[in-house]
């Protein structure tokens, strides 16, 4: 295989056929349509058929929230995380009954797993999550980006760029990636603020856009600064003329990855909203990104490949340089997580698998994980847990022992009632909490899930669950 900037690099691909790509797969999301006999929704509409909502219509959407009762969520007469009271208040959708226990989960010791509670507003499918802190940022195709807090909404803006398919938070900014191919800027609100209930008061703020208008402009004089996008029609190389599919922090390094349908990365600097490189990275609309440890990142296309970029100094800015194509296959790669302290690499794919690969030894295939019958849209990685969202509406949750790196399937989340799109994950805070039995259980984690069901669910998982069953590669690669 040819490498992007010189050099041969030898591939190993899991099925040498190559199938036509999937930019059909990419291009359409899935939507919630009658259901088929085997319960999947079909995905078929075209995802800029977006559902438009006005600034009146969505502030007069109702908004329905659940909490679960903590005493039923944690008694040991409750057999399932489902058998949880919501306030006597029952769900507005039908084909999503979140009270149904899970027959997956009904052996497990109570308050290691639980439906912690529900949120929903009735305004689009929820396609991005971000969590920082006591905040939740959710993002939909009604173009609303809501913000909330202890269960309630605590504050909310509007974008008309399209569908928010990516959020990311970095101090006090907030980065959204759209379908448009725009990437919007805006600033929090400050902390003293988050006491209040007055939603005005707790408003953000667009602060600007990637790539700037200043940069914009600049660029724009030169006619070496174009690329060829489509017969006879050309865009600046600093910005996406696609869906801007994915967004990724390196905090560390002060840089912005934003990975689009237009098959490009392009780098930003935080500090100036600098475009410092754009690359050419695959041959079909990239998924995921990901930046990960020692300089790298990694990103996920359609054209079912996983590479590895190093960023490299060069003079004042930066340069990537392809170092490794990690995966080739016929599936869509659609999604990417990183855990960092375990320096373990994930990828989901169309076909429902997770492939992974470790550090420790050079980033070689450690194996494959099966726990979806349908494409995975959507991975998480903390501490020494993974999960993985997907199109068969659950949840699937791994646990990688630190010593021999086998995983074990602990639990499947169900519930949801469309495909899940977006993950979230924060460790439990708890103000007084026993750290004597923490060290003993193991850290818990706080999980959210946004699907298409227009629902984000919170879930509360621990790395010590009882595991369903051992789970042995069926895919491991030779020592």
């Amino acid at each position: 295989m040819t490498k992007e900037r010189g050099g041969t690099e030898p591939v190993n691909k899991t099925n040498p056929t190559r199938r036509p790509t999937f930019g059909a797969f990419l291009r359409s999301e899935p939507t919630l349509l009658p259901q088929d006999q085997d319960g999947c929704y079909a995905a078929a509409a075209s995802a800029n058929d977006n559902h438009r909502v006005s600034n009146a219509s969505a502030a007069a959407s109702p908004l329905h929230y659940y909490i679960a009762s903590p005493s039923a969520g944690y008694s040991t007469s409750s057999p399932s995380p489902y058998l949880m009271s919501p306030l006597n208040q029952q769900s507005p959708y039908a084909k999503s009954p979140w009270i149904v226990p899970s027959p997956l989960l009904g052996g497990f010791s109570p308050g290691n797993s639980a439906l912690v509670g529900s949120l929903v507003r009735k305004e689009g499918h929820v396609y991005s999550l971000a969590a920082t802190g006591d905040l939740l940022y959710t993002g939909s195709d009604s173009k609303n980006i809501r913000v909330w807090k202890n269960f309630r909404e605590f504050s909310g803006f509007k974008s008309n760029s399209g569908l928010v398919k990516a959020i990311v938070i970095s101090g006090d900014r907030v980065f959204t990636g759209h379908q448009d191919g725009k990437i919007r800027i805006w600033k929090k609100p400050s902390e003293d603020n988050h006491h209040l209930n007055n939603l005005s008061a707790a408003a953000h703020k667009r602060i600007g856009s990637l790539p700037t208008l200043k940069d914009y402009i600049k660029s724009s004089i030169n006619p070496k600064n174009y690329v060829e996008v489509r017969r006879h029609s050309k865009a600046l190389r600093i910005k996406h003329f696609d869906a801007v599919s994915c967004l990724s922090l390196n905090q560390e390094a002060g840089i912005l990855y934003s990975g689009s349908w237009d098959k490009t990365m392009k780098v930003w600097r935080l500090s100036d909203s600098k475009c410092l490189e754009s690359v050419d990275a695959h041959n079909d609309a990239i998924n995921s990104i990901a930046s990960g440890f020692d300089s790298l990142v990694f990103t996920g296309s359609a054209d079912g490949t996983v590479k590895v970029w190093r960023r490299e100094l060069h003079g004042k800015g930066t340069r990537h340089v392809l170092v490794r194509v990690l995966l080739d296959q016929e599936s869509a790669v659609t999604s990417l997580a990183v855990g960092e302290a375990s320096g373990v690499v994930y990828s989901g794919s169309s076909d429902g698998a997770v492939n992974f690969w470790t550090s420790k030894k050079h980033l070689s295939h450690g194996g494959l994980l099966r726990g979806h019958k349908l494409a995975v849209l959507c991975l998480a990685a903390a501490g020494n847990l993974v999960l993985s969202g997907s199109a068969d509406k659950s949840i699937s949750v791994w646990r990688r022992d630190p010593v021999t790196g086998a995983h074990s399937w602990l639990s499947v989340l169900t519930g949801h009632g469309g495909p899940i799109k977006c993950l979230a994950v924060e460790q439990e805070q708890t103000p007084g909490a026993d750290h004597e039995g923490e060290e003993q259980n193991g850290p818990r984690w706080i999980v959210y899930s946004g699907s298409l069901d227009k629902s984000v669910r919170i879930w509360c998982v621990s790395e010590h669950m009882p595991e369903m069953r051992p789970y042995s590669s069926p895919c491991r690669s030779p020592e």
